[in-house]
């Protein structure tokens, strides 16, 4: 009899987040029936894996919970199929994958909620949990597919055009009952293993984020629905493990050369392109309305250096032909 359920965690220099999160998923473990949880250290380089070793033992929970240190630190989607691949090779294989950030506590229930909603609905590959942050409130997790449309909409920050382009909005509206959409933050996404086996492992070429878009996209293009279960409640402290959220930061190149190989694997060289054009449409809209003080406040929350990163980051790799269509790189269990 398989195991109901393996949880995979990523940590590169968040152990103590990451202790925490094991001790919120040890009220939950005999939701797993049999499974286990493994924290994969991608090659933290400070201590992390030995400080999550001693609470692993220390804490007793060696029985249902291991640390795998990574030789290197290969990013998110790396991490990930390290994890996945040692629950598909174990001697009792889960029915489904729990990929969970570092930075989350998996309030009581959360687990379960998630494991029900998948054995009651055979055709969802992959679901993803309500997301809570820190303040009490309740972050999007259910998104729309990223599109160039979608950049205009994200960039204007206009109302006008958010609702002639409603069905391109990124990130609608939170709601409360369960749901199917386009894709599901990577930070508490269930995977059922048949997805696994189907479609293989994420894609390594992004480094860190739009790599759960990427693979919810690959499940539904193979007939897979991907839904938002808001009976599973995780809080959420985004960037805590990163430091996306620091706005007077300047964002890691990472963060574009990922946004860069998705429009190009969705869209063309030409998709990725219109992305851009749209994008800065909406920013000169953005920026013309900030000038006429037109509601919009005279700093926005934006990284340093934003508009030059992107569209700068994008026409040097066109130039240097760095942006050829990626040929696949999902990986196989």
């Amino acid at each position: 009899m398989n195991a109901r359920l393996w949880i995979v965690i990523v940590n590169y220099r968040t152990a103590d987040l990451a202790v925490d999160s094991l001790r919120a998923l040890s009220t939950q473990i005999d939701d797993m029936i049999g499974g286990r949880v493994v924290v994969v250290d991608n090659a933290s380089g400070d201590g992390s894996a030995e400080r999550l070793a001693a609470a692993v033992t220390g804490e007793n929970w060696d029985v249902w919970a291991e640390v795998k240190p990574m030789d290197r630190n290969g990013g998110f989607a790396y991490g990930n199929n390290a994890g996945i691949r040692a629950a598909l090779a174990s001697p009792n294989p889960p029915d489904y994958i729990l990929l969970l950030n570092p930075d989350t506590i998996a309030r009581p229930g959360a687990v379960k909620s998630l494991v029900d909603f998948m054995d009651s609905h055979p055709e969802a590959g992959i679901a993803g949990s309500r997301l809570e942050n820190a303040a009490g409130g309740v972050d999007c997790s259910a998104h729309r597919m990223p599109s160039p449309l979608g950049e205009l909409n994200g960039s204007a920050r206009l109302g006008m055009i958010s609702r002639l382009l409603q069905r391109y909005v990124v990130s609608p509206p939170i709601r409360n009952e369960a749901h199917e959409c386009d894709w599901v933050s990577g930070a508490s996404m269930i995977i059922r293993k048949e997805v696994l086996e189907e479609i293989g492992l994420m894609d390594e070429g992004y480094f860190l984020y739009f790599e759960e878009v990427d693979f919810c996209c690959r499940a539904r293009a193979v007939g897979w629905s991907v839904w938002y279960v808001p009976e599973s409640r995780v809080m959420h402290l985004e960037g805590a493990a990163t430091g996306i959220r620091a706005a007077a930061k300047r964002r890691p190149m990472y963060w574009y050369d990922s946004r860069r190989r998705f429009f190009v694997k969705q869209y063309g060289i030409v998709g990725l392109v219109a992305a851009d054009v749209l994008w800065s449409v909406g920013r000169l809209v953005f920026l013309l309305r900030r000038a006429l003080r037109l509601g919009i406040p005279c700093q926005a929350n934006d990284p340093k250096w934003f508009m030059f990163d992107l569209l700068w980051g994008d026409l040097r790799a066109l130039l240097c032909g760095q942006s050829e269509e990626p040929r696949s790189a999902r990986g196989r269990p």
